[in-house]
C-alpha cells in the first residue's frame, strides 16, 4: 500500500511540474482572468494528455509491440562492443526470450493521474466557455 501511495505521489508531482511550467510558459499572472482560466485549463489539459500518452507507451511496450525496436538497437549497439557480435542472438531467439520473461502487474498510476489532471483542465475549459467566451460577428 505504501509504495502504491509513492507512485501515485511522484505521479502527481510530475504532472504538478508540467501544469506549473505550462503557466510559466504562458504567463499565468495577467490582469484578466478568462486568460487565467484558459491558461489554468491548458496547465491541466497538457500535463494529462502527456502521462496518458506515457502510459498509453507504456501499455503498448509490455504487450511486445516494440520488441524489434529493442532488437535493432541491441544489435546496432553491439556492433561498438569488441567481439560483442559473436554473442548475438537472432531475432526469433530475442523475441521468445522477451515474450517468455514474466510480465509485471499493471500500475495504473499514470492513467488514473492523467486522467484526473485532464478532467480538472476539461472542467476548466467548459467553465471558461460558459463565463468568457464571445462570438463577435
Amino acid at each position: 500500500m505504501r509504495s502504491r501511495l509513492i507512485k501515485y505521489g511522484i505521479c502527481f508531482g510530475v504532472a504538478s511540474l508540467i501544469t506549473f511550467i505550462v503557466f510559466w510558459v504562458k504567463g499565468f499572472f495577467t490582469s484578466d482572468p478568462g486568460v487565467n482560466l484558459q491558461v489554468l485549463s491548458d496547465g491541466f489539459s497538457v500535463s494529462g494528455i502527456l502521462l496518458l500518452l506515457f502510459a498509453g507507451i507504456m501499455f503498448v511496450s509490455s504487450e511486445g509491440a516494440l520488441i524489434g525496436i529493442g532488437f535493432v538497437m541491441r544489435s546496432v549497439a553491439l556492433i561498438f562492443v569488441p567481439m560483442g557480435r559473436k554473442y548475438q542472438e537472432n531475432y526469433a531467439q530475442y523475441r521468445e526470450r522477451k515474450l517468455g520473461e514474466p510480465k509485471k502487474a499493471g500500475d495504473h498510476s499514470l492513467l488514473v493521474v492523467g486522467l484526473l489532471f485532464l478532467l480538472v483542465g476539461i472542467i476548466l475549459t467548459v467553465v471558461w466557455s460558459l463565463n468568457f467566451y464571445t462570438v463577435s460577428a
